[in-house]
């Protein structure tokens, strides 16, 4: 007779250690820029960096996104891992 045996611990273990490397990866290479109406660069943090920020202080994350947005900057989500990649977010306020 042979038995199936479950899959082990240690691989079970493994695969979610991977998949948390992989999404701390992809939060490393995204990057959330602002930029000012002249299109400098204001602020640019690395997206894990400011989920962390956001748990940390939430009021403080509004307040400055509510500032960012009223003095016509634009908050723009990039992916720094491929050369010349396109935004994958952008939110600009009205320019006038």
């Amino acid at each position: 007779m042979s038995e199936s045996k479950p899959e082990s611990p240690r691989a079970a273990v493994d695969a979610v250690v991977d998949a948390v490397r992989g999404l701390v990866n992809e939060g490393i290479n995204r990057r959330v820029v602002v930029r000012d109406s002249k299109d400098d660069v204001v602020l640019e943090v690395p997206v894990a960096l400011g989920l962390v920020a956001a748990l940390a202080a939430p009021v403080a994350t509004t307040i400055g996104t509510g500032v960012a947005l009223i003095g016509r900057c634009g908050i723009t989500l990039e992916n720094r891992r491929q050369a010349g990649s396109q935004p994958a977010t952008t939110v600009h306020t009205e320019q006038v």
